[in-house]
């Protein structure tokens, strides 16, 4: 009986991971014959635990908080995606026993947005919160869709500004601070923070939401995080969490994987009933 192909994702705290049960849905539904588990690895022992996760067999890795940098050092190769955020979220095995690493999580929240929540980026004013390795993850998918501006803020406004001046070549992007927001408005805020799940927020000015703009919180949790419900408080019709760009960004590590893409929509259907129900 040939083995099983066998993936995991590391992290440190790892025990609340949803993506064994994704991946467990994505192999059901494409008749994969495959398991996946979530192992906590910390940071000082990243390099031995992947190196022996390999040589065990294993095909494929993802790399949650806080082990993405050090995936990025650790990959023999790396997609131009992935060279561009300095952060990877999934190791690939090639057939030559290199390590491809790759970063979905920009494409994973293209997805969502435009594919789940109809959430267009060209020609929109887009903002985002934070100037962190989320952000860096997602800036490059962003520029790619057009849109007319793309402003970072940040409580450190040379991080906003450094982090703007690297993409620059990609689009219109600029980097401040949050007390310069005062009078702008933009289409779409997206929160790259990770702060709204303990309930706080940047100082954000009022009116900061243009009529008919949308708001997306990157976490994700049973409840809606502070930054959701800034956004049901400014009055917009859709203010989202991460949920979905999770799930997106597991479907593209699997299509890395298998070549098979799975349908996401049904498996965000089942988490967000499941949390909901809770």
């Amino acid at each position: 009986m040939p083995a099983i192909d066998r993936y995991a994702v590391f992290g440190s705290p790892i025990n609340h991971s949803k993506s064994p049960k994704i991946h467990r849905l994505f192999a059901e539904q494409t008749a994969q014959s495959l398991s996946y588990e979530a192992q906590e690895v910390k940071a000082e022992s990243f390099d031995e635990a992947v190196s022996a996760f390999f040589a065990a067999g294993g095909k494929g890795l993802n790399c949650t908080v806080p082990l993405k940098e050090l995936a990025y050092r650790f990959a023999s190769h790396k997609t131009e995606r992935a060279e561009r955020s300095k952060a990877i979220n999934t190791l690939a095995l090639q057939a030559d026993g290199t390590i491809l690493g790759d970063n979905t999580d920009g494409c994973g929240l293209v997805r969502d947005l435009l594919n789940n929540h109809r959430i267009m980026l060209a020609g929109k004013r887009i903002l985002i919160l934070g100037a962190g390795g989320a952000t860096r993850g997602i800036l490059g998918p962003i520029l790619e869709e057009a849109p007319s501006e793309l402003v970072i803020a940040n409580r450190t406004v040379e991080k906003a500004e450094g982090l703007a001046e690297e993409f620059e070549c990609l689009g219109s992007i600029s980097g401040c601070g949050f007390e310069t927001l005062s009078g702008r408005q933009f289409d779409l805020i997206l929160n790259a923070t990770s702060a709204s799940l303990s309930g706080e927020l940047p100082p954000l000015p009022e009116h900061l939401l243009a009529d008919e703009g949308s708001c997306y919180d990157l976490a994700y949790g049973n409840e809606p995080t502070a930054f959701v419900r800034w956004g049901i408080v400014q009055g917009t019709q859709k203010s989202l969490d991460g949920l979905g760009m999770l799930v997106e960004q597991a479907a593209e590590a699997f299509f890395i994987w298998r070549g098979i893409r799975p349908q996401t929509y049904p498996v965000i259907d089942l988490l967000d009933r499941e949390r909901k129900s809770r």
